[in-house]
């Protein structure tokens, strides 16, 4: 009997395009012998679709169409099941039900923890990282501050809310430069390199700033390393074992790599996803510099508890051999299957592995204890709620 798999995509993230390009690219790879593949994709405004015609990019391009004929479902759990149910018409069929769930969601609502915490609460397995993993994975700030608590090195930052700026910008601007320039601004929980910019003066940090705050009340500011390569590599895995794909460099006209050198540019229409960026594999660098990646790869993974199969960036300092981990893609574009391609392992293997690794997670999750049989309101006393401010007991 197959595997029902749910696989999810789309979702409320400037990401959004990208994710249906990677989920298409997994649905199109996974072993359909033995998992039976559902579709479900959630559109900008939040509404949730599952359908075959789902898995054509083709219809993606013509949305009252796909609203017509996919099917509108909610998930939730019914009787010890997994239910992807209709919501239209008076009677509420059941469209089917599932075994598990492949999030391919990138940025917000997403990779960010929210759908992970929403699988976690109903109880369903699924692969990739958890709940606070894709949460300090999507954060670059707390993915920092975590990465330079545990000896992974990254480059000098700074960071601040939007409120704080807008109140006086002249203070945070005075604190960031002494950074020195040139900064690179982010807003803290986006992705594929949206809002980022760099500036070399006080005029273009500040317009960089008032971007990035269009689109996240924490902003990022970090050094810009001299004498770039810029360098990725994936982890497979979970805390318990991991394994490295190759190290590509990363080739861009640009100071870094845009939201344009990832998914449009040698791609009509970015159809390729990641695997259309420019890309050097295996990268241009020193065996010293290669093992310091992938040693780093490893412990930066390891400190997020990390699951599945992620991609991690690293700035490199050629000139002074210096290795900087710039940030972990939890659900990474194409989930960087031209990485492992490169490897003994193909995109359906890949694909496998990370659904095992989602399996062997949930086994051990629910080998521990999350409760207890005690129910401590068994000899509950309503005197001794008497006198407690707003009691709605009384």
């Amino acid at each position: 009997m197959k595997i029902k798999l749910g696989v999810i995509f789309g979702g409320m993230s400037v990401e959004h395009e990208v994710s249906i390009i990677t989920a298409i690219q997994a649905m199109n790879n996974i072993n359909d012998k033995k998992y039976d593949i559902i579709p479900i994709y959630i559109t900008k405004d939040g509404t949730w679709y599952s359908g075959a015609m789902l898995r054509d990019i083709k219809i993606y391009s013509d949305m009252d169409l796909l609203k017509r004929f996919a099917k509108e479902v909610t998930l939730y759990k019914r009787d010890g099941e997994f239910v992807l149910q209709s919501k239209r018409g008076l009677l509420r069929k059941d469209v089917t039900t599932l075994d598990m769930c492949f999030p391919i969601m990138h940025g917000t609502y997403g990779e960010d923890g929210n759908l992970q915490g929403y699988l976690e609460t109903i109880g369903i397995p699924y692969c990739e990282s958890d709940t606070y993993a894709a949460v300090v994975g999507q954060d670059k700030v707390f993915m920092k501050q975590i990465w330079k608590e545990s000896g992974v090195p990254v480059v000098k930052f700074d960071w601040f809310f939007d409120t704080d700026y807008l109140k006086n910008p002249d203070k945070i601007i005075e604190r960031l430069e002494k950074i020195g320039y040139p900064l690179i601004v982010k807003p803290s929980r986006l992705g594929s390199s949206v809002g980022i910019k760099v500036c070399n003066n006080d005029q273009e940090l500040r317009d960089a700033i008032m971007d990035a705050i269009n689109y996240d009340n924490k902003i990022l500011v970090e050094e810009v390393v001299s004498n770039l390569t810029e360098v990725n590599i994936s982890v497979l895995g979970n805390y318990q074992k991991q394994s490295l794909s190759v190290i590509e460099e990363v080739g861009s006209k640009n100071a870094f790599l845009t939201y344009e050198d990832k998914y449009i540019s040698g791609a009509k229409g970015g159809s390729k996803g990641m695997a259309s960026a420019k890309r050097i594999i295996p990268a241009r660098i020193s065996e010293k510099l290669a093992k310091e990646v992938s040693d780093v790869a490893i412990k930066a993974f390891r400190s997020l508890n990390s699951s599945g199969v992620v991609r991690i960036d690293f700035l490199i300092d050629t000139k002074n051999e210096k290795v900087y981990a710039n940030e972990i893609n939890s659900i990474p574009g194409s989930l960087s299957f031209y990485l492992w391609d490169k490897t003994d392992k193909n995109y359906e293997e890949l694909l496998e592995d990370v659904l095992n690794i989602g399996i062997r997670n949930f086994k051990n999750k629910i080998n521990k204890t999350h409760s207890f049989d005690t129910n401590i309101l068994s000899n509950f006393n309503e005197s001794s709620t008497k006198g407690v401010k707003g009691n709605k007991l009384n």
